[in-house]
C-alpha cells in the first residue's frame, strides 16, 4: 500500500534516538522529508546525516518558546512545505510522589507539556487540509505507571489537549492524534527496567503481561506512527492509538 508520504515534510522532535528516531527513519524510507530535533548539536547532526539528504537536523530545547517557529521555518526553507509534526519528548525523571521536587515538575511541565502545546499551536496555524499533529504519549493516559509520577501527571493532560485540538481543527481537515507506546525496547525502557533489583526478572514479568509476550521494537513503533501520520490514515483523528502488543485491548 502506498502511504502517500512521498515529498511530504514533517517535523519530528526528540528524533536523535528512540521512538522519534524510529519514526523519522520510517517516514524517510517511505519518501517523506523530515526536520529532526534534539537538544545536543552533535547528536542531532549525526542523526540527520544517518537519515540522509531528505533530513535536516535542528538542535532545540522543547522548552524554548522560540523552538516551534524555528522548526516550522526550517521545514519551509529547506523543503518548501510543511505537512505535519510528531511531538516526541523524552520522559521526565522517574520517581514517586514524595521524591519529586517542584523544580522537577516545572522543568518537565515546560518541556513535556507546554513545549508540546506550543509546537501544536504553531503547527495548527501553519497547516492546511491534510495536515496532521501527532503526540507520542504513553499508557499512563489510561492508568498510572508505577514510579513515573511526573509522567503520569502530564501525559493524560496532553491527551486531553490533543482531543480538544482535534475537535477544533477537524473542520479544517487537520488531524490530531496520540500514539501510546507500550514496552518498546528503547534505552528509556531498559533504563526503567534497570531501576529494579533484578532487571531481567522485571522484563520477564512485563513480557508475561503482554499478549504478544515480548517487547516491541522501535521499528515496529515507527511503522505504526508513520502510517498514522500519512495520508493513508486520513480518517483517523481525535484518538489515542496504543502500540503495545495488545496490553490495552480492553480500551
Amino acid at each position: 500500500m502506498d502511504l502517500g508520504l512521498k515529498d511530504r515534510v514533517y517535523v519530528v522532535t526528540g528524533a536523535t534516538r528512540g521512538l522519534g528516531n524510529a519514526t523519522a527513519r520510517e517516514l524517510v524510507a517511505d519518501g517523506a522529508k523530515v526536520v529532526v530535533t534534539g537538544r545536543e548539536e552533535k547528536s542531532v547532526a549525526e542523526a540527520a546525516a544517518d537519515l540522509g539528504p531528505n533530513a535536516v537536523g535542528v538542535a532545540v530545547d522543547n522548552a524554548d518558546p522560540e523552538a516551534a517557529a524555528r522548526l516550522i521555518a526550517t521545514a519551509r526553507e529547506r523543503f518548501h512545505r510543511f505537512d505535519g509534526v510528531l511531538v516526541s519528548v523524552g520522559g521526565p525523571p522517574p520517581g514517586f510522589v514524595a521524591d519529586t521536587t517542584d523544580e522537577q515538575w516545572r522543568s518537565a511541565f515546560d518541556s513535556v507539556f507546554l513545549g508540546a502545546v506550543r509546537l501544536a499551536r504553531a503547527a495548527a496555524a501553519e497547516l492546511g487540509e491534510g495536515g496532521v499533529i501527532g503526540f507520542v504519549l504513553s499508557g499512563s493516559v489510561y492508568e498510572p505507571l508505577p514510579g513515573l509520577t511526573i509522567s503520569n501527571g502530564l501525559r493524560p493532560g496532553l491527551a486531553g489537549f490533543a482531543k480538544s485540538l482535534a475537535d477544533e481543527l477537524g473542520p479544517r481537515g487537520i488531524r490530531v492524534l496520540g500514539i501510546l507506546p507500550g514496552r518498546i525496547d528503547t534505552d528509556r525502557v531498559r533504563e526503567l527496567d534497570s531501576l529494579s533489583a533484578d532487571p531481567e526478572a522485571t522484563r520477564q514479568a512485563a513480557q508475561s503481561r503482554i499478549p504478544l509476550r515480548r517487547y516491541g521494537t522501535p521499528a515496529e513503533f515507527g511503522r505504526a506512527a508513520a502510517f498514522l501520520l500519512s495520508p493513508a490514515a486520513s480518517y483517523v483523528t481525535g484518538v489515542m492509538v496504543p502500540v503495545d502488543g495488545g496490553v490495552r485491548h480492553g480500551f
